[in-house]
């Protein structure tokens, strides 16, 4: 049986763009991205460049699964209501828009374009301008707060949806100077997730944003992967910009593991029930858990809070996105606008 097809884009060919210059965005996981200009509106965009193997069978299920989980997403109530409406700075987030998909022939090789709107800085490089150069200065807690904010609800939305993201960080993180919005991107990791679980991939998200459930080979996972993320990405990039690495920088999964649990302790049955019966589990230093507030003294206690409980060992006991965006460490924030 042959894959489905993409219906008759709207623009003939990729003639109809400009291309500029080869980007560094990193929502192409598995393609490469260049950025060009819509001859017809005059318009930048992203082009995200598939190769497509030569077989009968159509458009490959990963590059299908990508493109029906940007529909999903982007085109729903939630994200018109915040498309349509600017309150402030900092004060929206939404899902990266897929606004085309393209199926071109170059030298007789077939090539998959996905066309986004362009934005040219992720949250690393945001954080880098204020982290970085002759007058580094911190990101004011009230942009940490509302950055935070947009994202949970940003992943509370996929969720809601169904929808795993399994490789948030700030380099998946675009921001939209001009409007002050946050967009999450790159979904090519992404996945539709069911109840009851079943087995995914094993090989998910960038090393130092990956749950330790991960790190020690569960293939059965859910939402609390992306929260996991979420929490690294609050402490180590948002927060506590005067670490200047990430909270937990392993550089292989073992390493990965050490640094989690140096900071949190070492997990037993007792915290994390099935932990000595995942795949990868060895016999660990036994390690006691560090104060937060130490680690991160940047935080004040609601964060500290919110943080703990993004980073739960059991990630049934990890807070979700939804509950997380009714936390007190967002109750000084004026909500109304998002």
């Amino acid at each position: 049986m042959k894959r489905p097809t993409i219906a008759q884009p709207k623009y003939a060919s990729t003639d109809h763009f400009k291309t500029i210059s080869s980007l560094s965005l990193t929502f192409g996981t598995y393609g490469k991205v260049y950025k060009a200009r819509d001859k017809k509106t005059g318009k930048l965009v992203a082009l995200k460049k598939t190769r497509l193997e030569m077989d009968e069978e159509g458009i490959p299920p990963t590059a299908l699964r990508e493109i029906s989980l940007l529909q999903l997403l982007s085109h729903s109530i939630y994200i018109v209501q915040y498309r349509s409406v600017l309150l402030s700075p900092y004060s929206f987030l939404e899902i990266v828009k897929l606004l085309n998909v393209e199926q071109v022939q170059k030298n007789g090789k077939p090539l998959l374009y996905l066309v986004f709107e362009y934005l040219d800085i992720d949250l690393k490089k945001f954080i880098d301008s204020h982290r970085k150069g002759p007058n580094p200065r911190p990101i004011p807690s009230t942009v940490v707060q509302r950055f935070m904010f947009q994202l949970c609800k940003g992943v509370a939305h996929c969720h809601s949806h169904g929808v795993l993201h399994r490789d948030l960080k700030p380099q998946n993180l675009l921001v939209d100077k001009e409007k002050g919005i946050l967009k999450i991107a790159d979904l090519g990791l992404g996945r539709a997730f069911t109840i009851p679980l079943k087995s995914y991939t094993h090989e998910i998200v960038t090393l130092w944003y990956r749950a330790p459930e991960v790190l020690l080979g569960t293939t059965h996972y859910s939402t609390g992967v992306d929260m996991w993320s979420v929490g690294c990405i609050f402490e180590t990039d948002l927060a506590e910009l005067a670490r200047r690495q990430a909270l937990f920088p392993g550089d292989s999964e073992l390493q990965q593991l050490l640094h989690i649990f140096r900071l949190l302790g070492t997990p037993n049955e007792e915290q994390w029930p099935g932990v000595s019966s995942l795949r990868d589990w060895h016999e660990y230093p036994q390690w006691k858990p560090q104060n937060l507030a130490r680690a991160v003294p940047s935080l004040d206690p609601n964060g500290i809070d919110l943080l703990s409980k993004m980073l739960q060992y059991d990630p049934a006991n990890r807070i979700s996105a939804k509950a997380a965006m009714d936390h007190h460490y967002f109750d000084t924030l004026d909500k109304s606008q998002f």
